[in-house]
């Protein structure tokens, strides 16, 4: 199937999981995780209505600035290098995967240097897997009072990853997890923190994500195919 067919069939897919959940479909954003992806895919996605694009690699995220003309909104959604930072100041939408206070200061500093304001999601790592970047739960809410003292950050929210499940359903308590957590960090009212974001929910079971409250699902073969 074409691309252009897979987003439709995924954003039938969003709203109906909304629906079930009884929430507004509007409040949830596709992220088309466009990682290995080349720029013909992207601009065919964007054609189709697709906006936001999320990717892993800044090595492969800067050429990709460069060659897509078109109006995107990138994310970067994977680890990132503090001394990667500077390739991408004032070029990204969001970052997903802020998980120690060290790549904080040096997002703060490259948008400082742009007199912008950088958009962030604290990566927590639930599951505990020593494969997976992220922080504790303790860790998030420290990271959180830490950034809100940074002049060129905004906490938008929080992600995560669960570890990978056959069935979508097993995914689903790393979800609630989360949103437990945003709700803590959300009662505590740090100045200038807002979680708004539950980046959350990928190919294989987004619809429990949304279920438990996703606002970000990030998608990649389910639009683009296998790699």
């Amino acid at each position: 199937m074409s691309i252009s067919t897979n987003l439709a069939l995924i954003n039938q897919r969003i709203h109906e999981a909304a629906n079930k959940a009884g929430r507004d479909p509007a409040l949830i954003r596709l992220v088309a995780v466009s990682k290995t992806r080349p720029t013909e895919d992207i601009v065919a996605a964007f054609q189709a209505g697709q906006a936001v694009f999320g990717e892993n690699y800044i090595q492969e995220l800067v050429p990709k600035l460069a060659e897509v003309t078109e109006a995107v909104h990138w994310h970067v959604i994977g680890h990132l290098q503090s001394n990667k930072v500077k390739y991408i100041a004032g070029r990204v939408a969001l970052i997903h995967s802020v998980d120690r206070i060290s790549l904080a200061t040096e997002i703060d500093r490259q948008w400082c240097k742009l007199g912008k304001i950088c958009d962030v999601l604290i990566q927590v790592n639930i599951s505990g897997e020593a494969t997976k970047s992220g922080t504790t739960e303790e860790g998030a809410i420290k990271l959180v009072r830490e950034c809100a003292l940074l002049p060129h950050i905004r906490v938008r929210g929080v992600m995560t990853m669960p570890p990978f499940f056959d069935d979508p359903e097993a995914a689903r308590p790393f979800f609630a997890e989360l949103r437990q957590i945003s709700e803590v960090i959300a009662a505590l009212n740090i100045a200038g923190v807002e979680m708004r974001e539950l980046s959350m929910g990928m190919s294989g079971d987004f619809e429990a994500a949304i279920q438990e409250g996703a606002t970000l699902v990030r998608i990649g073969t389910a639009i683009f195919g296998e790699r």
